[in-house]
């Protein structure tokens, strides 16, 4: 079975890789998982949070962006000493910090799911790279969403995490094409 280069090897990637990566999202929990632990990946290897999710699951509310928003700076200092997460100061802020902007998204539009998919058109792309070393670090919808996410006051939404994000919740479609997942996502 042909697997996307950068899953092989370890048994956690090689999961995420053949269970959710890539797969369609309209589950607004999800995306504000991915949004969090993108931006918590910035820097690091996608191993290195996958291994801590479900520290970040515990300690963020199991990613329940009203609660996470409601996080008070004693919230956030109790965060930064549990190893079950990445230390960062200015990534578990920002994660509360975006939370908040996260509600305003969804007040705005209905839904998260109705404000993110109008950036690839409401259709997944699906790209036909046939190598891993082929795949872009962003695109040009991953820096109209960053745009827009910074104008709407989020941090850590960059092009590079912005792109991550797009490929994790199924708005592209970057399995390369011997992949087994190709044509299933």
């Amino acid at each position: 079975m042909t697997r996307c280069a950068w899953s092989v090897g370890d048994p956690l990637l090689q999961a995420y890789h053949d269970t959710e990566w890539g797969v369609p999202v309209h589950d607004d929990r999800l995306f504000f998982e991915y949004l969090l632990l993108d931006a918590a990946q910035a820097g690091l290897s996608w191993l290195t949070v996958l291994r801590k999710r479900e520290g970040y699951r515990r300690l963020f509310a199991d990613f329940d962006a009203a609660r996470v928003a409601t996080f008070s700076q004693a919230d956030v200092a109790s965060i930064l000493t549990d190893p079950r997460v990445i230390r960062n100061r200015a990534k578990v802020g920002a994660a509360v910090w975006n939370a908040a902007r996260f509600l305003d998204v969804q007040r705005e539009f209905g839904s998260f799911d109705g404000y993110i998919w109008q950036f690839v058109g409401g259709v997944t792309i699906r790209n036909a790279w046939r190598d891993d070393a082929e795949l872009p670090a962003q695109s040009e919808e991953s820096r109209a969403m960053s745009r827009d996410l910074i104008r709407r006051g989020f941090r850590f939404v960059g092009p590079t995490i912005c792109y991550a994000f797009m490929q994790a919740a199924g708005l592209v479609n970057d399995h390369i094409t011997a992949c087994f997942r190709y044509d299933q996502v």
